[in-house]
């Protein structure tokens, strides 16, 4: 019986350093998302800076991305040009201002640009979590009819849109 335990030490570090190598193997851009081949989510939301509300049935009708941003998020402000040239090529993209105030919002796109063909507001981050936001920012791939094709987690720049993102914004369109 006393050599049996002289085992549970080893198993455990057998177990543990099995899990070690599982979550150094894992890549932490991409986390699952339950919504992938799923309608967006319902809403009712404000468009940024009016009184006026956007449903979900608003934005449908053609492939967007939707892209959720925040003007105290600094990877936001990292990718804020390279959407100023995807708008700019006639990629339309929602905005999605996610836990912020108006203001502050506003007065960021009138000094960097406004890409987004349409900009709603998630001051409370309840559609955020309806959509499985970890943070900003994220940018979804929607389809004419309403339904999320891609998530990429992270900054939108030349590499990603030339990469899983772009790819799959252009397969819609095809």
């Amino acid at each position: 019986m006393g050599r049996l335990f002289l085992f549970v030490p080893v198993a455990i570090f057998i177990g543990l350093a099995g899990l070690l190598y599982r979550g150094l193997s894992l890549d932490p851009t991409q986390l699952p998302s339950a919504l992938i081949d799923r309608e967006l989510p319902e809403f009712n939301l404000r468009k940024l800076g009016t009184q006026d509300y956007i449903v979900r049935d608003n934005i449908l009708g053609r492939v967007s991305l939707l892209n959720v941003w925040g003007t105290w998020c600094p990877t936001c402000v990292a990718e804020h040009p390279y959407l100023m040239k995807l708008a700019a090529e006639g990629v339309p993209i929602i905005g999605l201002n996610y836990k912020d105030e108006d203001t502050k919002a506003l007065g960021w796109l009138v000094r960097l640009g406004d890409p987004y063909s349409v900009n709603i507001t998630d001051p409370n981050g309840d559609f955020g979590l309806d959509l499985g936001v970890y943070g900003a920012p994220e940018t979804y791939v929607i389809d004419a009819q309403g339904v999320i094709r891609y998530r990429h987690v992270g900054e939108v720049n030349q590499r990603t849109w030339s990469g899983e993102l772009g790819q799959a914004y252009r397969e819609l369109i095809e």
